[in-house]
């Protein structure tokens, strides 16, 4: 079910991830940042079916790896240290990031042939999409 996410995808639109950002604590400097950077995510399966999400700017380049359902340590970009759990769930992959008390989802699903992450704080919604390169 994770092979469809599998490949290089480049970030065409992003809505409300000012938003996002501050309502997960994000300072005004990374967030300015943030909002001028169009990332790259590249998705690969290793042999032993641990997935690996890496984004890729300019910016900063981040990676994480893990296997479905298993709890993992992840330093975001923003440098927040979140115990994270990355979920398939109806067809979404799903991240949870925990920390200090707060947690956030980040959903990735492919519709259309694009792929669109939505970054989900309490109400707080920002829509990324992307294209396959």
């Amino acid at each position: 079910m994770v092979d469809k996410f599998v490949g290089t995808w480049k970030m065409v639109s992003s809505d409300n991830f000012d938003d996002y950002m501050k309502a997960i604590g994000v300072g005004f400097a990374t967030r300015q940042m943030g909002n001028r950077t169009k990332p790259n995510l590249v998705v690969s399966v290793d042999e032993q079916g641990a997935v690996c999400l890496k984004s890729q700017s300019t910016f900063k380049t981040t990676e994480i790896k893990f296997k479905l359902n298993e709890p993992f340590d992840e330093t975001t970009a923003d440098d927040r240290k979140t115990r994270t759990v990355v979920t398939l769930e109806n067809g979404k992959l799903v991240q949870k990031q925990s920390w200090d008390g707060k947690e956030t989802n980040i959903e990735r699903e492919i519709d259309d042939g694009k792929l669109i992450a939505k970054c989900i704080m309490g109400d707080v919604v920002a829509v990324r999409t992307y294209v396959k390169e």
